[in-house]
Formats: structure tokens, C-alpha cells, sequence
């Protein structure tokens, strides 16, 4: 065996892509019901890792590598959670003070439960670190009192940090029909009142949640047109509108009631079809700033991985985006050539835009924030790469710069990142395990981890059960109130990637990272 660690320890990008293999491997296990999946890196990184120190082999990443998967990472969740993040504040704030009041009272546990057990101030603030998985919180706290002793308590916390915020996950995971998102619908409705009104006043009506498409004027017999917004609605009016279904049926009763002519399958005057945006020069503009008037086209819905949106005026499209336009049957081809409707628009991972966020994101964790009563602290580069991320996923565009990258090249990147970085934190952690689990207070530092986790764990869904959270995202506030994302990759792999997980997380990522920096230089200088 020892020809073998050593081999490995000679060759750094064998020993990773040995690691993803097993744990690819042992991802397939299933907890709770659910695969593992890419969480399952970290805990075959810690085992070859612990096996490595028990024969005198240091197996450990470097660091580098660990950052550089870390930082892309961050930076393509923020990306994909961008588009929804900034609408989610005006009702995610209170998850945001939420986690924070959440956090305190687990520092309140640390200090009472670390006092009955007769553990130390700096032991408490390193198991307090480690059990919420937050490295910048342990060097803060080692900062402030010097020694390894914050080590020590973070090092045997850890894996319970992961595990048990991942259990967390799973139980709120455990009805997945309970939250999957609503599919859009289309109804043809022959209109019955008698005033008119506008498509877009029909549409601000209803918050933009649903979209109208084609258009036949009084009689069945006269043409079908695009529903324009300008266009007004009529009695005795077809429309065709496309929402999900509950909004749907409202604005049905609303306007009248359901057709039995079905304009949307009269195809020799408007055709529809599905096409991916991949002319750069479109990503990161609005649906209404697309032009496509000048084709008498209108898009109707817009497909971002697996996921249909209705086609608001003020959706900003990426790359990738696959666009459903209703358009002149003439004018089909010219649409799809001005959108571009190529493979590359799926898989372009726009290396300016992420080199230009990166960097942004690793020199804004660098920026030093005083601390009260004199100190200092840097967000890091995790924070900061998250934090540039959701800007550039929102915005989109920054005059020719696009700043955005297609759904699945980020998400393609994110898990490459994720894994890489689960790898490297494994084998930091693991070479310590046995010997920290022997130590003498061992026992009493997994008990308080444990206790720290739990409390936690529960009142978080609490907390998001007050705030009306749905539960994909409640899943991903639990990855970013634990700021681990071995617990975003759990949730991602068990909702298939949903949007609204990555959401969650980076909701409140960055009010969880600050305030365990905070929490943990308090609790190591306490006397």
C-alpha cells in the first residue's frame, strides 16, 4: 500500500481525479433515500487522506487547486442565482435576519454547552467554526488568540458540520412533488366583456406572470395575428394566453371563457418554434429590447435548463436561452437566423466574462472591514467571486462586455469547481482526523459540534418555515447558512439543479459568512 500513497503523493492531479473517481464511486450510496452524489468527494478525500497519515504519507491537495475550484464555483452559483436573487430580497430578507439571529443563538449554545463540558474559550470558538463549516471563522478566531487550539475543535467538528446540515436538506427534500415548479400552460379564450383593453394592460395586470401570444379578431374565419403589446382585446376576440395554470384560469374568467378553436395548431399563417439564443450580441438584453417587432415575432416562453419562464418584458436572456417565438410563417427563418439558434449559444462559457467576475470577486474578498473595537477582516474570495457572480448574472451585459454565460456552461463549471474544491477539503481535514479524535478532549468537542449543527439545523427550517420559504430553496439557505457546498451540491443533485436552490444559497451566504467572523473572534477572546 505504501508504493502505492506515495506514488500518488508524487502525482497531484492523479490523486485528484483518483479522489472524484471514488468519489463518484461512492456517490451512488444512498442517504435517506437519495444518491450522495458529488458530496461524497469530500468524505473519500478525507478517508484516503486519514489512510495516507496512518502509513506517514501526506496526501493533501494544494492549496491552489482548492481555491481555483472554490472560486469558480462561487462565481458560476452567483451567475445562475443572479437573474432571481435581486426580486428575491424584497421577501428574502427575512431568511437574511433570519440566518443571522439563527447563528447567534448557536454561538449562545457553543458558550453554554462548551462551559458544562469545561472546554476552553478557543477550543469553543474552533469547534464553533468547524461545526457551521466556516474556515474564514476559524482563522479569525486563531487570529485572535493565537495556537492551534481553535484547530483542534474545528478539525473534529467538521464532518458532522456536513453530514448533519445535509440530513437537514434531505428532510426538507423529502416531498419533492411538494416543490417543483409550476409547467406553463396556453389557453385559447374567446373574450366576453365588453370594454377593451390592451395586451399590456392585461399583462401588468396580472404582474407579468403570463404573456399572450396570437390574436383573431370577432370571428374564427379572419387571420391570426401576434398579440402584440399594444394591441387591445375585444368581444368576441380569440387570445391565446400562456402562464401557469392557475394564473391561467384566472385570467380566463377574468376576459371571458375557453375557446373550442384551437389557433395555436393553425399553423399556415403563425408558426412557432423553439429557438436557442446564441448571438452574442442579444445576450444580456431584456425580451422587450430583443427587436423581434421587426419580424412581427414574439417569444412566449423561455426554457433556461430544465426550467420554462413566461417571456416577461423584463426577463434579461443569456446565452443558451431557448427561446418559443410565435412568428409569421414567412418570417420564420429570418427570426432564427437573427437569434443565432446555434449549439455553441448551449456551451459557451464566455472566458472573458468569467476571468473579468473572478478576478473582481478575489480583489473585492481582499478588501480589508474594520471590526469594532479595533481589527480588522476580508470577506475572502469565496464571498467576494459569490458576490460578483450574482451582479454579473443579473446585469447581463455591460455596454459590449456580456457578463452572463449559458445555464449549462455554468452549471457545467460549478460542478467541475464544486467537486475539485470538495477534493481539496478533504484532504486538509483528514490527515488530522485520528489523531484529533484520539486527543483528550476529543469526545467532548464532537459532542459540542453536534450540539452546535443541531440547534443550528432546526431552527433554520424554522426560521425559512416562518418566511414561507419554498422548500427547494429552504434547502439551498441551509447550504448557504452552513456556507458549505457540499450541501449546495446534495440539494442541486437532489432537485435536478433547480434554480431556486442556488437562490436560497446565495440569499444568504454572505450575511452568514460575516457574522460567523464576528461570532467566532467574540467567542475565542471570551474569558
Amino acid at each position: 500500500m505504501d508504493p502505492v500513497l506515495e506514488f500518488l503523493d508524487d502525482e497531484e492531479i492523479l490523486l485528484l481525479t483518483t479522489l472524484l473517481a471514488l468519489g463518484a464511486l461512492l456517490g451512488r450510496v444512498r442517504l435517506l433515500g437519495v444518491p450522495v452524489g458529488p458530496a461524497a468527494v469530500l468524505f473519500a478525500a478525507l478517508g484516503v487522506s486519514a489512510l495516507g497519515a496512518a502509513n506517514d504519507v501526506s496526501l493533501e491537495l494544494n492549496h491552489l487547486l482548492g481555491t481555483l475550484g472554490l472560486v469558480l464555483f462561487t462565481f458560476t452559483v452567483g451567475v445562475i442565482g443572479g437573474p432571481t436573487f435581486f426580486s428575491s430580497l424584497r421577501t428574502g430578507w427575512r431568511l437574511i435576519v433570519g440566518t443571522v439571529v439563527v447563528l447567534c443563538l448557536a454561538a449562545v449554545t457553543a458558550v453554554l454547552v462548551g462551559n458544562l463540558l469545561g472546554l476552553r474559550p478557543p477550543i469553543v470558538a474552533g469547534t464553533f467554526a468547524g461545526a457551521l463549516t466556516n474556515t474564514p471563522a476559524l482563522a479569525a478566531a486563531t487570529e485572535q488568540v493565537g495556537g492551534s487550539r481553535p484547530t483542534v475543535g474545528y478539525s473534529l467538528s467538521y464532518l458532522f458540520g456536513v453530514v448533519g446540515m445535509m440530513l437537514a436538506a434531505a428532510w426538507v427534500l423529502r416531498r419533492p412533488s411538494e416543490a417543483a415548479a409550476a409547467p406553463l400552460v396556453h389557453q385559447t379564450i374567446r373574450v366576453d366583456r365588453p370594454e377593451r383593453i390592451s395586451v399590456a394592460d392585461l399583462m401588468a395586470r396580472y404582474d407579468d406572470h403570463v404573456t399572450f401570444s396570437r390574436l383573431k379578431h370577432e370571428h374564427a374565419a379572419n387571420p391570426t395575428e401576434v398579440a402584440e403589446e399594444g394591441q387591445t382585446i375585444g368581444p368576441r376576440d380569440l387570445v391565446t394566453v400562456v402562464g401557469p395554470a392557475e394564473v391561467v384560469d384566472r385570467v380566463t374568467a377574468d376576459l371571458g371563457h375557453p375557446s373550442s378553436h384551437d389557433i395555436v395548431g393553425e399553423r399556415w399563417e403563425l408558426d412557432y418554434r423553439r429557438i436557442t439564443l446564441s448571438n452574442a450580441s442579444l445576450a444580456g438584453l431584456t425580451v422587450s429590447e430583443l427587436g423581434l417587432d421587426q419580424f412581427g415575432a414574439v417569444p412566449s416562453r423561455v426554457r433556461r435548463g430544465d426550467v420554462d419562464m413566461v417571456a416577461q418584458p423584463e426577463l434579461v436572456v443569456q446565452m443558451g436561452d431557448r427561446l418559443r417565438v410565435i412568428a409569421p410563417l414567412d418570417r420564420m427563418d429570418e427570426v432564427n437566423r437573427y437569434l443565432g439558434d446555434s449549439e455553441r449559444g448551449l456551451s459557451d462559457i464566455n472566458p472573458i466574462g468569467l476571468a473579468l467576475g473572478i478576478s473582481l470577486g478575489i480583489l473585492l474578498g481582499l478588501v480589508p472591514v474594520p471590526l469594532p473595537g479595533g481589527g480588522e477582516f476580508s470577506l475572502g474570495a469565496a464571498a467576494g467571486t459569490l458576490i460578483l457572480g450574482l451582479i454579473f448574472g443579473r446585469v447581463g451585459r455591460i455596454g459590449p462586455l456580456v457578463t452572463s454565460m449559458p445555464h449549462g456552461a455554468a452549471s457545467t463549471i460549478s460542478s467541475l469547481g464544486m467537486i475539485t474544491f470538495l477534493a481539496y477539503a478533504g484532504t486538509t481535514a483528514g490527515g488530522a482526523l485520528v489523531e484529533t479524535i484520539t486527543s483528550p478532549v476529543g469526545w467532548k468537542v464532537i459532542l459540542l459540534g453536534i450540539a452546535i449543527t443541531t440547534v443550528a439545523a432546526v431552527l433554520l427550517l424554522v426560521a425559512a418555515a416562518l418566511a414561507r420559504s419554498p422548500s427547494r430553496q429552504t434547502a439551498g439557505v441551509l447550504g448557504g447558512a452552513q456556507t458549505q457546498p457540499a450541501v449546495l451540491a446534495y440539494a442541486d443533485e437532489r432537485t435536478g439543479s433547480d434554480p431556486r436552490v442556488a437562490v436560497g444559497y446565495a440569499l444568504v451566504y454572505p450575511a452568514a459568512m460575516i457574522t460567523k467572523i464576528l461570532l467566532a473572534q467574540l467567542l475565542a477572546g471570551l474569558s
